[in-house]
């Protein structure tokens, strides 16, 4: 089994909350290492970290030659159908 998925069908988690999940679990993660876990290119992972950071989920900050990420645990989630829990409680779940 390689670990792909085996049919193009729909998930349950979209690739932004796997790779936020990740980042979750390792502050200081690389977005190589990121890719290869969630399935993803390395650039897709930037996208979306981008992505994360303009809506205010995320922040990092350059460390070296690293960056190193800091969720924002207190956000609250973003689509209407899921206003109350907060990203910590989403996360809490997740990890």
């Amino acid at each position: 089994m390689t670990g792909r998925p085996t049919s193009a069908g729909w998930t349950f988690l979209t690739n932004h909350a796997r790779v936020l999940v990740q980042i979750a679990r390792d502050p200081g993660i690389r977005v190589r290492d990121i890719a290869e876990r969630c399935l993803l290119t390395e650039r897709a992972v930037q996208r979306i970290i981008a992505d994360l950071e303009e809506a205010g989920y995320l922040t990092h900050e350059r460390r070296g030659r690293a960056n190193h990420y800091h969720v924002i645990a207190a956000k609250q989630l973003r689509h209407p159908a899921d206003a109350g829990p907060t990203l910590a409680e989403l996360l809490a779940v997740l990890r």
